[in-house]
């Protein structure tokens, strides 16, 4: 067994052991492919409001220039398919990776374990962990990696596994085993794309981000476009109409992940305690929560825009 491997092996049983679904690991270089395609999402404005997806658009495509001297990046899933939703069918919905502990900070403390451990048993490497903080194309990476493959509705998919899971990076200096890319199993399937309620998936592979449930419900500030209303399918927080509608996600399976359970009123509140709901009340239950994002008075927007 050469050093690579052995290494690449270490590695993923360590990250098996740390709770991540899986772990796949692709060489760091300029992604080719994903250059046009960006560069076509984002003149045609697809990116909405959020400008920040403009910058960096070198680093978004090469990480070497992230982190210095990196070889090797290790994309690795977390599982966060909750076992039980919301019970009010007719309450304000909110999508599932949002229902426990924000993701961010479990996910870092586990990266930063691994890296810790890889730093124990190899030597010096060096390296940065990534959870959506940075340009870094997560999705191309682990479709690089061979976790899944990228979906009609631009999400990664994965056999035997569906989408409801996070995504996340090591970017090193170590040369490792490299994955190999999964093909597409989309077949003909266009599920995704006839669902969504706001017809944000234009064509197979392409999300108008600015026209996104999750778009208007998180990332825009301003007031809501009223061309949109009635078309929330009473999101008030991110959507999950097209990973529910996807075939693969028949095989999701709930998280083990104590920190991703939601708080214990979550689940339990009607459509009027939501309609009447505090800042206190928010405060309680969103208290570590990614929900934050939005702050009280953006929930509040998303929740009256539903009436």
């Amino acid at each position: 067994m050469s050093i690579k491997t052995k290494h690449t092996q270490l590695i993923k049983t360590e990250a098996k052991r740390l709770g991540f679904l899986s772990c796949g690991v692709s060489q760091a270089g300029f992604l080719e492919a994903e250059a046009p395609r960006l560069e076509r999402w984002l003149n045609k404005q697809m990116n909405g409001e959020m400008h920040y997806m403009e910058n960096h658009f070198d680093k978004r495509l090469d990480p070497t220039k992230l982190v210095e001297g990196s070889k090797s990046v290790i994309s690795l899933l977390l599982n966060y398919y909750p076992e039980k939703t919301q019970e009010d069918a007719n309450a304000p919905k909110i999508s599932k990776y949002a229902y426990g502990t924000d993701y961010h900070f479990v996910i870092k403390d586990k990266l930063k374990e691994l890296l810790k451990f890889i730093q124990e048993e190899i030597g010096e490497v060096h390296g940065r962990a990534f959870v959506d903080s940075a340009p870094v194309l997560d999705k191309a990476w682990a479709a690089k990696s061979g976790l899944g493959w990228i979906g009609k509705n631009s999400n990664l998919l994965t056999q035997q596994v569906g989408s409801f899971y996070f995504i996340a990076e090591l970017i090193v200096d170590l040369e490792l085993e490299y994955d190999t890319p999964t093909t597409d199993h989309c077949g003909t399937c266009t599920k995704c794309i006839d669902a969504c309620p706001t017809q944000a998936i234009t064509e197979p592979y392409v999300v108008d981000g600015s026209k996104c449930i999750s778009y208007f419900t998180i990332e825009l500030k301003d007031t809501i476009p009223t061309e949109f209303k009635g078309q929330f399918d009473n999101w008030m927080f991110g959507c999950d109409v097209c990973q529910d509608v996807c075939p693969w996600n028949r095989f999701s399976k709930p998280h083990n992940e104590p920190l991703f359970n939601p708080h214990p009123e979550l689940l339990s509140m009607s459509k009027k305690d939501w309609e009447e709901i505090t800042q206190d009340v928010f405060s309680k239950i969103f208290k570590k929560s990614a929900v934050k994002r939005t702050k009280f008075s953006g929930l509040k927007r998303n929740i009256d825009f539903l009436k």
